[in-house]
C-alpha cells in the first residue's frame, strides 16, 4: 500500500514537472509570437488614440475600456476560433480573408486622406455631442483587422505546435497584446491629467514638467492621429503586398525586395533604410488601393448625384 502511494506521488510529481515545463514552453512561445507581431502592435497603439480625440476627459478611459473589451472579444471569440479552424482544415483561405481586411484598412486610411485633401471634414462635435457608440464601433471595427494580423502572425510563429498548445499560446498572446496596447493608449490620453496634477505641486520642477505635459499632449495626440492614418495605409498595404506574393503574383513583392536590397548595404543605416523602403512602398500600395475603393464608394456616386441634380434643373 505504501509502495503504491509512493508510486502515485512520484507520478503526480512527474505530471507537475511536465505541466510546469509546458507552461514555460507556452510562455516562451507566446513571448516569441508577441515580439514578432510588435510592428502591428505599434500601429494599433498609434491608431486607437484618434478615436478618443475630442471626447470629454472623464469619458476617455471608459471609452478605451469598451474598445479594449471589444478588442479582446474580437481576438478570443471570433478571430481565434476562425484562424484555428482555417489553419487546421482550410489554411489556403487565411491569406484571402486577411487581404480583404487589409483592403478595408487601406480604404479607412485613404478616406481620411481624401477628407484632408478635399476639405470634406466631418464636423467636429462638442464633448457632449459625440456619439460614443459610433466611436466605439468604429474603433473596434478597425481593431478587428489589426488584431487579425497580429493573431495570424503569432499563429505562423507557432504553427509547428500541437493544436491545443497553439490555442493556449494564442490566448496568452491575445491577453498580453490587448493589455499592452490599451494600457499604453490609456496612459497617453490621460497624460495631460497627470500634467495638471504635477502643475499643482509645490516643486518648481514638477510644475514645469506638468505645464509641459499639458501643453504638449494635444500636439502629441494630433501627431498620433496622423500617424494612425499612415499606419492604416502601411499595414493594409503590407497585408496586400505579402498576400499577392503568397497567392502566386510575385513581381510586386520582388520589386519591393529588390529596392530594399539596394539600400540594405549602406553602412550603419542600411537596416533602417530597408525598413523605410518597405514601409513607404506598403503605404503607397495602401493609398492606391484605398483611393480606388474610396472612388468607387464615395466620389463616383457623389458626382453622379450632382450630375443628376444639375440635369433636373
Amino acid at each position: 500500500m505504501a509502495g503504491g502511494l509512493v508510486a502515485l506521488l512520484d507520478d503526480i510529481a512527474a505530471l507537475v514537472k511536465l505541466a510546469a515545463a509546458s507552461v514555460d514552453d507556452v510562455g516562451a512561445a507566446a513571448a516569441k509570437a508577441s515580439v514578432k507581431a510588435t510592428g502591428v502592435v505599434v500601429d494599433d497603439t498609434a491608431v486607437t488614440p484618434r478615436y478618443v480625440h475630442g471626447l470629454a476627459p472623464e469619458r476617455e478611459l471608459p471609452i478605451i475600456k469598451r474598445i479594449a473589451l471589444g478588442s479582446l472579444r474580437n481576438k478570443l471569440l471570433v478571430i481565434l476560433p476562425v484562424i484555428m479552424l482555417l489553419s487546421q482544415f482550410l489554411p489556403w483561405l487565411l491569406t484571402p480573408i486577411l487581404m480583404i481586411g487589409g483592403a478595408y484598412l487601406c480604404y479607412e486610411g485613404a478616406e481620411k486622406v481624401w477628407e484632408i485633401v478635399s476639405g470634406h471634414h466631418e464636423e467636429e462635435a462638442g464633448p457632449g455631442e459625440v456619439d460614443e457608440d459610433h466611436v466605439v464601433s468604429g474603433a473596434i471595427r478597425t481593431d478587428f483587422i489589426l488584431s487579425a494580423e497580429i493573431m495570424v502572425i503569432a499563429l505562423n510563429e507557432v504553427d509547428d505546435e500541437p493544436f491545443v498548445s497553439r490555442a493556449i499560446i494564442l490566448i496568452v498572446v491575445a491577453l498580453l497584446i490587448t493589455a499592452l496596447v490599451y494600457g499604453v493608449v490609456g496612459l497617453i490620453v490621460k497624460m495631460d491629467d497627470v500634467g495638471l496634477k504635477l502643475a499643482e505641486r509645490e516643486s518648481g520642477g514638477s510644475q514645469r514638467l506638468g505645464r509641459g505635459l499639458v501643453r504638449g499632449m494635444p500636439r502629441l495626440l494630433s501627431v498620433l492621429s496622423t500617424v494612425g492614418i499612415a499606419a492604416m495605409l502601411w499595414v493594409g498595404g503590407h497585408i496586400l503586398l505579402v498576400g499577392v506574393d503568397e497567392l502566386g503574383w510575385h513581381w510586386l513583392y520582388e520589386l519591393v525586395h529588390q529596392l530594399e536590397e539596394g539600400v540594405a548595404g549602406v553602412a550603419g543605416i542600411g537596416g533602417v533604410l530597408a525598413w523605410l523602403v518597405n514601409t513607404v512602398a506598403s503605404a503607397l500600395i495602401g493609398l492606391v488601393v484605398g483611393a480606388v475603393v474610396v472612388a468607387v464608394l464615395h466620389v463616383v456616386p457623389r458626382r453622379k448625384r450632382s450630375d443628376e441634380a444639375a440635369a433636373a434643373h
